[in-house]
């Protein structure tokens, strides 16, 4: 076979879970990626809503299992030496989708090649298959050196940990965000103190999230006690008092994939107007929440579509956007978030 070296690596990565305008939600996924010449292979893929097998919330033994199999260590999960790439993030059925490959081994190269929209158990090639990707050789010591870092970290992916701490005044409100959190698959407790938690305890939470009447002190005291425990978390200062947005600034501060290896890098929203920047074709949606004069929320869906790689200005409805206002704009792996400028 006739294949140029690629060169592979992995990163962490993440499914964006949320709560979507329409009332549905969108499960959150940390996932380990295969980074291919630089770049999370994922993004080839056009705008594939997928994890790859590598995933943080499955049992250990299925992790490992999925390691293994990669390295040729086990027999292909499907037929004509086949191995799952990229599956669904809901359940990860075979009917669902799945992107598949062949993988083989030629002396101490590995090679990926043949790649496949797959729903059932055989692959046709002529109607589903990725005709412009691989097939992709790597040095067998850099790909065993790679995948077999994971066994060695006994399931560590470098996932964040996935659960948040809630303060704030209005715990009507917090019940229902942790609520929501959890139904995405995030952890997320509510208090008013953190004085005389166990340091072990702090550092199983990845973000903490602050309402708006929360006041300095209780902040800064919040702080310095993580600071005491040595632990690293992202701080959330909650913009408004609306569920679906709080979990996209929560679902922000979990994201510890590298920022160059993101798909959506900016936004900004002035003047009746988003600006938005994105590193490969991707669908993108725009969400626009505010609060009326009796302080009641409203949400605009002000965007949905696939945009090509590069900056983009995409103007708002001028009734989404009057008032204090938010925006959020949203693909498959990340989530951004901004208030309105005025």
């Amino acid at each position: 076979m006739s294949a140029e070296y690629a060169t592979f690596g992995l990163a962490p990565a993440m499914r964006a879970g949320g709560v979507l305008a329409n009332g549905d939600y969108q499960v959150h996924r940390d996932f380990v990626d295969f980074i291919v010449d630089g770049r999370p292979l994922l993004f080839q893929l056009s705008d594939l809503d997928a994890v790859s097998p590598l995933a943080s919330d499955v049992p250990p033994a299925i992790f490992t299992a999925s390691v293994r199999s990669l390295l040729l260590e086990a027999e292909a999960p499907l037929p004509e030496s086949r191995y799952v790439i990229y599956g669904c993030p809901e359940c990860a059925d075979l009917a669902c989708g799945a992107v598949t490959a062949v993988i083989d081994k030629e002396g101490d190269d590995y090679v990926w090649r043949d790649f496949a929209w797959q729903t059932d158990e055989h692959a046709d090639l002529e109607l589903n298959g990725y005709h412009g990707i691989g097939p992709f050789r790597f040095h067998g010591a850099g790909y065993r050196a790679a995948l077999g870092s994971l066994l060695d970290h006994e399931h560590d992916t470098g996932a964040p940990r996935r659960r948040v701490l809630l303060i704030g005044a209005r715990v009507a409100l917090l019940a229902k965000l942790a609520a929501a959190l959890r139904t995405i698959n995030i952890g997320a407790e509510i208090t008013d103190h953190v004085d005389g938690v166990l340091a072990d305890e702090l550092r199983t939470y990845g973000a903490v999230a602050f309402g708006r009447g929360v006041g300095e002190d209780r902040r800064a005291a919040v702080r310095r006690a993580f600071a005491d425990a040595g632990v690293d978390v992202t701080y959330v200062e909650g913009l408004a008092p609306i569920v679906p947005l709080l979990v996209a600034q929560i679902e922000h501060a979990l994201d510890r994939s590298p920022v160059e290896q993101r798909r959506l890098t900016r936004l900004v929203a002035a003047d009746g107007e988003a600006g938005v920047e994105v590193t490969s074709p991707c669908r993108v949606r725009l969400t626009a929440y505010r609060l009326d004069r009796l302080y009641r929320a409203h949400t605009h869906e002000v965007f949905d579509g696939i945009l090509e790689a590069g900056r983009h200005r995409i103007a708002l409805d001028a009734k989404a956007v009057k008032g204090e206002s938010f925006v959020v704009a949203r693909t498959s792996g990340s989530v951004l978030v901004e208030a309105m400028a005025r």
